[in-house]
């Protein structure tokens, strides 16, 4: 993780200090001194110090390292590139020392480079896994597939799960197929394993049973753990409510019960462990992967639409039209009339009792 941030970040310092550097040397014309020819190059070769000072220079003064930073450079090593070898370079501050950078050193000693090799040769819808988890919205083939890492009492989470994946569903019906994959942020959500655990009890005997308990917790995260507010109430709540979508379901009662009180997290730290690897680098929820397009944190939702969109065009689909405008209303608005003492101004929402049914993807 460290080692790619810090190359990239490199290498963007020392293309635009680069750029600054040639405009004011174009103007400025500075007096040139002369200095002795570079050495070869050669892999295996250790630098002689003037060459080493040579490089060191350049990258405190393009990357504005810190004065008291130490900079150490590598033994040349033979490199993919013809014409060039690879040299790493190590970064010491404060007594920490970041993973080495990779440089590229021509063979006559006059150029430095860097270069940023990635792999592309992976369909990127399918860097993050979805075959075997529920999923809604088209079938297995749907030419976008959404998988989201979700945490069960992360209350962001909730409500993209209640605002933007009915919305994306409505609109691009059978086109798109959502997933979820488990992330849940114990350290922050105590019963958020114990809800992802018990919600894929239910998704291994029922999809439908899976999206409904899922929806239901969502909604009413703020209430699961009762006036007592303990993860153990949570918890007990959590297993009543899955105890009763089972029920609905027609599952077996018993195996799901089994399953439940075993609370095996393996596949839940499964999960935890890719979405945390150097290929995703997640920290947070929610995040979603459209087709392998990284979208991060609460967006609106037109942004999800054109991401969609963009997906859809190039695996050869046509988006559907975009929704209609508002209609403007020329109706003058009406200043709302206090209610009387006593009387609500509006009566409140109504909590289904057990969650909405949902049609699973096939």
């Amino acid at each position: 993780m460290f080692r790619k941030l810090c190359i990239l970040a490199l290498m963007s310092s020392l293309t635009a200090k680069g750029s600054q550097a040639q405009t004011s040397a174009q103007s400025a014309q500075p007096t040139v001194f002369p200095s002795a020819t570079p050495a070869a190059i050669q892999p295996g070769v250790k630098l002689t110090p003037e060459m080493a000072r040579r490089i060191e220079v350049l990258i405190r003064n393009k990357a504005q390292v810190a004065p008291d930073a130490v900079i150490a450079v590598g033994v040349p090593a033979a490199s993919e590139f013809p014409g060039y070898n690879e040299v790493d370079v190590t970064l010491t501050v404060n007594g920490t020392t970041s993973h080495p950078l990779p440089f590229l050193l021509s063979a006559d000693g006059k150029t430095l480079g860097q270069f940023n090799k990635f792999d592309i040769s992976q369909e990127p819808r399918e860097m993050v896994p979805s075959a075997g988890r529920p999923a809604r919205g088209g079938p297995a083939n749907a030419p976008v597939v959404i998988v989201g890492f979700d945490d069960l009492e992360c209350p962001f989470c909730a409500q993209m799960n209640a605002e933007i994946f009915p919305a994306v569903l409505d609109r691009y019906k059978d086109q798109v197929r959502v997933v979820y994959r488990d992330f849940p942020l114990a350290e922050i959500h105590p019963w958020a394993m114990h809800a992802a655990v018990d919600a894929n009890c239910l998704g291994a005997v029922s999809t439908a049973g899976y999206w409904n308990y899922v929806d239901y917790v969502h909604a009413h995260a703020a209430d699961v753990a009762g006036t007592e507010k303990t993860e153990a109430k949570a918890n007990q709540t959590l297993d009543q409510l899955a105890l009763q979508e089972g029920v609905r379901q027609k599952v077996d009662a018993s195996g799901l019960a089994a399953c439940m009180q075993k609370q095996d997290d393996t596949n839940m730290k499964a999960s935890i462990q890719l979405a945390e690897s150097d290929l995703l680098r997640l920290n947070q929820t929610p995040v979603l992967f459209i087709n392998g397009e990284k979208v991060e944190g609460a967006v609106p939702i037109e942004t999800i639409y054109k991401i969609i969109d963009r997906a859809l065009i190039a695996a050869g689909q046509t988006p559907p039209p975009p929704p209609p405008a508002p209609a403007v209303s020329t109706t003058p608005a009406v200043p709302a009339t206090q209610p009387a003492s006593g009387t609500p101004a509006s009566a409140p929402p109504t909590s289904p009792k057990t969650p909405p049914a949902v049609k699973p993807g096939s």
